[in-house]
Order: structure tokens, then sequence, then C-alpha cells
């Protein structure tokens, strides 16, 4: 999961700050400037079809009625037009959706084998991806049509002769629509998460015949160590006191802890059930920079091919290292382990690259040390580490450490006053690379919890659902049931690439506008390859910037899908800022309030809501 920087701070992202303009100032701009581009086409039409005087009365008619319509809308009213959305919903048979979902965990367990390095990210991805499908799916279906049916089989000529306006029913609709796919949400996660804990819970017994005694210095045993027997595809290495109480080591993102519940000389051991798969951790981010195969400074590591140039590699074997700055490092970013000593917890996510396969089953040693910023001399002897792809290494930094022969202190020695602390990491195996983004190795502050992190990604799917349903409806005002879904559905895919859409507008992407990629293509130019300065070129160039201007004008008013999943955050086991929550849902409800009032005036526009 790649995420550089934490969300800003609510407050700060709402009203701004620090030379940043917040999300409301945008959203009233954005406001004003698409008002003043609607009065303007409507009153241009008008003006094409009645001349000026009549086209400023009209205009001005129907402002002030819009205002005082909407500003007369009535709960009351809305709530009735969501009951009957609801029965609605109900006739149409949406409770195949839930039939839908639970063949769907039925037969998953056939498919989703748990003998997956990473078998809590596997069943959370896949649990929360189905869930966000369905909803969104029958979010589309159930709004998309409704308005359209209801004008088809005339039932909305029943509506109107009550006293219900264009706003009411709009709004109506949204909020019937919502209550549905909120109710089928809320099963589809509380059966999701037992889904995912039934499947992953398992236990092991202690293999007796295995065990070995650990003895001191003095010869007396100290406890023991050995393994499990193998269940659920693994098996997980044992250390166990004196008492035969402990826990079976850490085996695919999991452990399990021991207890003896007979005596020293009899001793009978029961294993728990499996601790650890479900986390939410909270990470605290430093800054990254590179060393070269020589240890001098270097903008990024080495390219080794990939196409995604996101993380860059140091070279195994050779003075290329990754360096991280961490801030805000004290001794309130210390844990206690159970024996009462203290610990820096750091936590390394390692993208390996083999120039030669070897044995692909073992990992690729590294190392990784401590040093103080201001005194790169002062620094901890190098802890060995193996590491396979894509795996997370934990760290637990003890505060007495040692350089060479000398014992330093972590906080004292290491940690300047001002909290900062560097963190070395380095390939060891010659030939060999390792793989680095800045979020890949971060301070890991106390957990939050599991169960409120998978209830923060329902509320993830939860606003996108709204979102869809929002659009459905407004698109329904005004056009048929599949041209409305055409328009949800493509308005949602741009929301997805919206970023593309930035990028390409803002000249970031490499390969000009829309004209000159089509033109590069055709010509079977790359995107680098300079065109010749001539007057159809520079044609092209305008006919793109005004392109560009619209694509930037587009992306104003698109959604960002992609930044609404929270999917990877909980597979990943990273805790969901509440921040990021926040900012969804009022971006959410920013985008209701702005599509109902569009959908009143497109209702506005039907001959039967005149």
């Amino acid at each position: 999961m790649v995420l550089e920087n934490a969300p800003l701070d609510f407050l700060t992202w709402l009203f701004g700050g620090a030379g940043e303009i917040g999300a409301l100032p945008r959203f009233l701009v954005t406001v004003l400037v698409l008002a003043v581009l609607a009065l303007l086409v409507g009153f241009l039409t008008a003006l094409v079809r009645y001349g000026p005087l009549k086209a400023g009365d009209l205009t001005y008619r129907v402002v002030t009625n819009g205002i005082a319509e909407l500003a007369r809308t009535s709960p009351r009213r809305i709530w009735a037009i969501a009951r009957l959305a609801i029965k609605e919903s109900f006739r149409r048979r949406v409770i195949v959706a839930l039939v839908v979902f639970f063949l769907i965990l039925l037969f998953a367990g056939w498919f989703l084998k748990t003998d997956y390095r990473q078998p809590a990210k596997l069943l959370l991805s896949f649990i929360l991806t189905a869930t966000t499908y369905l909803v969104l799916m029958i979010a589309l279906l159930l709004s998309a049509f409704s308005l359209p049916n209801d004008f088809k089989s005339k039932t909305i000529y029943t509506v109107v002769t009550k006293p219900v306006r264009a706003g009411d029913i709009v709004l109506g609709r949204i909020l019937g629509f919502t209550i549905v796919g909120t109710v089928m949400l809320a099963i589809m996660s509380l059966f999701g998460y037992l889904f995912v804990v039934r499947t992953l819970y398992h236990t092991h017994e202690v293999d007796v015949s295995r065990l070995e005694e650990v003895v001191d210095a003095d010869g007396n045993v100290v406890g023991k160590t050995g393994r499990t027997t193998l269940n659920d595809y693994h098996r997980h290495e044992v250390e166990l006191d004196a008492d035969g109480n402990d826990r079976a080591l850490s085996t695919n993102e999991h452990y399990h802890t021991i207890e003896n519940t007979g005596t020293p000389d009899e001793p009978k051991y029961v294993v728990s059930g499996p601790e650890g798969f479900l986390r939410a951790r909270v990470p605290q981010y430093g800054k990254l920079r590179f060393l070269d195969r020589r240890g001098a400074p270097a903008p990024r590591g080495i390219s080794v091919g990939n196409e995604w140039t996101y993380r860059s590699f140091i070279e195994g074997g050779s003075a290329a290292a990754a360096v991280w700055l961490l801030d805000g490092v004290n001794d309130s970013s210390l844990r206690t382990d159970p024996e009462g000593k203290k610990y820096l917890p750091l936590e390394l996510i390692v993208r390996v690259f083999r120039s030669y396969k070897g044995n692909i089953e073992e990992g690729i040693q590294g190392s990784i040390r401590l040093r103080n910023p201001d005194n790169p001399n002062v620094k901890s002897n190098e802890d060995i580490f193996t590491a396979k792809d894509a795996s997370i290494n934990t760290f637990d930094i003890p505060v007495k450490l040692y350089n060479g022969q000398k014992e330093i202190d972590l906080l004292k020695d290491l940690v300047t006053k001002d909290g900062r602390l560097e963190v070395v990491v380095q390939c060891l195996d010659s030939s060999q690379y390792y793989g680095f983004a800045q979020p890949d190795l971060y301070l890991r502050l106390p957990d939050a919890s599991p169960t409120w992190n998978y209830v923060k990604a329902q509320i993830g799917i939860w606003v996108q659902m709204v979102l869809v349903i929002a659009i459905a409806v407004t698109a329904s005002t005004l056009l048929n049931g599949p041209v409305a879904m055409l328009f949800t559905v493509s308005f949602i895919l741009l929301g997805f690439f919206r970023e593309f859409f930035v990028n390409v507008a803002t000249g970031k992407q490499v390969g000009g506008g829309p004209v000159e990629s089509l033109v590069r293509l055709v010509t079977q130019k790359n995107m680098i390859t300079k065109l010749d300065q001539s007057f159809g070129v520079q044609l092209m160039k305008w006919i793109d910037w005004v392109l560009r201007q619209a694509m930037l004008s587009l992306a104003q008013v698109l959604p960002d899908f992609r930044s609404l999943s929270t999917v990877d955050y909980v597979a990943y086991g990273f805790n969901i800022p509440t921040n990021k929550i926040s900012q969804d849902v009022v971006v959410t409800a920013a985008y209701v309030l702005g599509l109902c009032i569009i959908g009143y005036f497109c209702l506005r526009t039907r001959e039967v809501a005149k």
C-alpha cells in the first residue's frame, strides 16, 4: 500500500492554511462558477427562442422560484418519497443481491486457500472488493431506472398531484435508496467479517517429541524450544519458559500463545487461536534518501527495469543504502515488552529483486542500523535480517545498544535533542537488490482497533454508494434508464482516472495532450521524441491547449473515486485515518447537495413537473 503522507487535519483541509486553499473555499468558487455558467447557458437558450426581454424575465423567474422552492423543502414530504423508494426497492427484488453475496461466501472457501503467506490480506481484500462491487451495482440499477420507470408507467402523475415539489422527489429518492443500500451494506459487512474470522481460525499442538531443553551458563533449565504440528499449511517455531508458557512465534503474519495447564513434570500444552491476523497499524513516516554503491549521496536508487518506477533499488554487497530520517522520536515512542524492557518498534517493507534466482525459498540478507544525524560516527552495530519480497520485517530496537564494544543509549546517544534519528538499511547479498519507497519504513505507534478499522472501510464503501445513487438519480431526472446508467458508469470511470486527467491538463503527463498523443500513436513516435515546429504542429498544440482546459475544468467536478476506496488500508493492516473518513463524508455531502439542486432544475424541465 502506497501512502506518502498522512491526510491533513480536518479543519486545515476544510478551511486551508499554510498557503493552501481549503476545500470549502474551492467548493464555493466551483459552485459560483457553475451557477454563472448555467445561468448564461439558460439565458442564451431563451434568448434564441424568445428574445432578450422574455429571456431575462424567464431566467429571473426560474432562479427566484427555484430558490424559493428549495427553501420550502419539507422533511415530511422527503420521508414520504423515501418510503416509496424503499418499497419500490423490495418490489424489485433487491434481496437478490444478498443471496448472491451469501453464495459467494459459501463457495469462496473452496478457492481462497489459507496457505498464502498473507491470508488475512487475501480474505479481507476479497470480501471488501466483493462487497463494494455488489453494493455499487445494486445502487446503480435501483437509482438509474427508478424515475424513468415512473415516467414510463405514469406513476409519477399520481405523485405530482400531491403537494410534492421536484426537490422533494429528487432528495427523497436519494434518501430512500441510501437507506436500502445502507441496510444491505451492514448485513454484508457483518457476515463478511464473520467469514474472515472463521476462515482464519485454526490452532496447533505442540510437537512434544521435538522439544529441546534450553540451559543457562550454570546448567539450569530455563525453557524449551521446538515447533508445533503442521496445521493449515504451516507450522510455528515454539519458545517456552521454565513453566511451559510462552508463544508459538510469528508465521504467516500471526502467532499463538501457549499455556501449560499441567505441571512442569507432566505438561499439557494448550495452544490458542491465531493472534495478530487483523491489525490496524498506525505508522509514523520519515524522509528517505539514498546512498550510491560508493556511499555517496544520490537523488534516487538505481533502476532495475521495472515499469513502475515508484520504488528505486540499492545494490547488494556494496555501500549503497537507503537512509530514513525520523522526527519526533522520544520516550513516548518506546514500548514495553512483557519482561518490562523498553524498545523502539520499527517496521520495514522490502521489495526484493533477484539478478539470479538461487534458492527462491530463501530470503535475501540485509542489515539495519541506527545512527545520530548530527554525528554519523555514533551508530549502532548492524542488525542482520533476512527479507522476502513484499514482506513486513519487524524490529524491536532495545534502548541499550552497542557501537563496536561500547554500550550506547538509544535516546541519549542516537536521538538528537530535537527528536531526530536516522535508520540505515543495506542489502548484503552481492548482485541482489532491495527496493524502497518513502513509506516502506515507519515507526509503529500503538495499534488502533482492527474491528473499528473494518467499520471505517465500510464507511468508505458507503460514501461511494451514496455518490453513485446521487449521480444516477440526478441523471435519471432528464435521461431514460439505460442512458442514465451509462452516464453514471462513465462518470465513475472518469472519477477513477481523475488524477490522469489532471496530469494531462497540467502538462505533467509525458506525451502531450490528446491530439498530440493520437498523432504520436499513428506516426509511431515515442513520447519523448520532439516534433517538428511546423504550422500543423503549432495548430495541434493550440487545440490541445483548449482540450486541456476543458479536461481540467471537468476534473474539478469529478469525484475522485480511487481515493475514496479504503480497501488497501484494511487488507494491508494499516489504520484508516479518521481525518480521511471525515473528509470523504464531507465531500460526499457536498456532491449530494449540488446534485440535488441540479436534479431539481432538470426535473423541472420535464412537462409533468411544471
